[in-house]
């Protein structure tokens, strides 16, 4: 039946001159949420054992590789980092450990030596800044830049640990100074690069000619070696970006839950994986997405609004009459697939949620009976009636215990209007 209803949609996304193909190979994920995510100015740092049940949320929804903190920060994240490694290892997860670390040995050697007691690989992603505002700012100039990434990776791979370098504010750095930088960099044996959109300039096109130009520098060097992709939301464009870069070839895009993160944060990789999943892109199991943005809020005091797309708490939510007569008539055709359809662009069962039919002043006495039969209550004209009026008196949706407290007074009031009539006809 599904078949057949799809075609009630005509799918502009997939008709037309612009069609982006799925590209052929697989899309990784790198979560920062633990590291880049918490170093937003209004998080709240989670306890361990919260951290320990983010990781494994990243498990539940398919992340490839997490960004499990910056041991060179000191003696407490080596603590977080070193237990973290450890819930990885004793579980036998399939997500691989990773840890940022600036292009010098004080913060790589602590990844070293996390690595060889708990036994397992933790990539390093050691960063240095490449844009000229950059150097400028620090008072570096290249070659210093480039003898200090060198002279890092190849401590790092001498360590036997695996190597992405990373460039900060690559999309603000000139060409000639990029190749040279990712060109010392696999030289020294970085296996991965990653590309940066450190304070969020890129937009999509100058994010595909970035790319594109490091594809070409890898491709001349060492083919073997993959590209990443790290973009901030100061412009709004994190997820849009994203899709870019791996329209464009990159290996793996990184983001964070609830897009926290620096200034206005980190691309949500929520968001990205629901668009990369309704693309048809990439075939994760999103269904615990929203309880680990719900947690993630929770555990770190960022507030999910209530607008935020497809897990905020008005995503699925409609109290205006006309939208929710037409759920209600697709649900009385039988379909759940068309109820979840015909009013949103994202169908609420793919990710665990469902649409919810609410009662407020843009109402009409459809959503008054639907909401009474969702609980079981009789659709009884004059109840229906009362909540109708009580909705258009109202400035803002009815909550459930407002609606329940309507029904409850006007049963005690038929109740006692009963009693009454049966007190009046025993007396006659």
């Amino acid at each position: 039946m599904e078949d057949q209803l799809s075609s009630l949609i005509y799918d502009w996304n997939l008709h037309g001159e612009a069609q982006p193909e799925r590209p052929a190979k697989r899309i990784e994920f790198d979560d920062e949420t633990l590291r880049d995510g918490l170093q937003s100015p209004s998080v709240s740092d989670p306890s361990l054992d919260d951290k320990i049940r983010i990781l494994h949320f990243m498990e539940r929804i398919g992340v490839d590789t997490a960004d499990i903190g910056l041991p060179g920060a000191g003696p407490h994240v080596q603590k977080t980092v070193e237990r973290l490694a450890i819930e990885i290892r004793d579980n036998k997860m399939k997500i691989a450990p990773n840890c940022a670390g600036r292009t010098h040995e004080k913060d790589i050697r602590p990844i070293a030596e996390i690595s060889q007691r708990v036994g397992i690989p933790i990539a390093v992603a050691a960063f240095i800044g490449s844009s000229p505002i950059r150097q400028f700012a620090e008072e570096w100039d290249l070659d210093w830049i480039i003898g200090q990434a060198t002279q890092a990776i190849r401590f790092a791979v001498a360590e036997g640990l695996p190597v992405m370098f990373v460039s900060e504010d690559t999309v603000r750095a000139k060409p000639e100074h990029v190749e040279k930088l990712y060109t010392a960099a696999i030289e020294a044996g970085a296996e991965r690069i990653c590309l940066c959109d450190t304070v969020g300039h890129a937009t999509p096109w100058g994010t595909t000619n970035l790319v594109t130009f490091a594809r070409q520098i890898v491709a001349k060097v060492n083919p073997a070696v993959k590209i990443d992709w790290h973009g901030h939301a100061d412009r709004g464009l994190g997820v849009v970006n994203s899709i870019a870069a791996i329209q464009a070839g990159v290996d793996r895009v990184h983001g964070c839950a609830l897009g926290i993160g620096e200034r206005v944060g980190n691309t949500a990789l929520d968001l990205l994986m629901v668009n990369l999943k309704l693309m048809g892109w990439i075939d994760n199991d999103l269904t615990a997405l929203p309880e680990y943005v719900r947690f993630v809020s929770e555990v770190t005091h960022v507030p999910l609004v209530d607008q935020y797309p497809v897990f905020g708490r008005d995503a699925f939510r409609t109290g205006t009459g006309v939208h929710a007569a037409a759920i209600i008539k697709a649900k009385k055709k039988g379909s759940e697939w068309l109820a979840d359809r015909v009013y949103s662009g994202v169908p609420a069962a793919l990710f665990g949620l469902e649409q919810i039919i609410e009662v407020g002043p843009m109402s009409g006495l459809s959503n008054v009976i639907y909401w009474l039969a969702a609980h079981e209550y009789p659709a009884d004209e004059d109840l229906t009636n009362e909540i109708f009026a009580k909705a258009k008196a109202s400035t803002r949706v009815l909550t459930d215990q407002q609606l329940h407290d309507t029904v409850a007074h006007w049963a005690l009031r038929r109740l006692k209007a009963q009693t009454s009539e049966q007190r009046t006809a025993a007396t006659v």
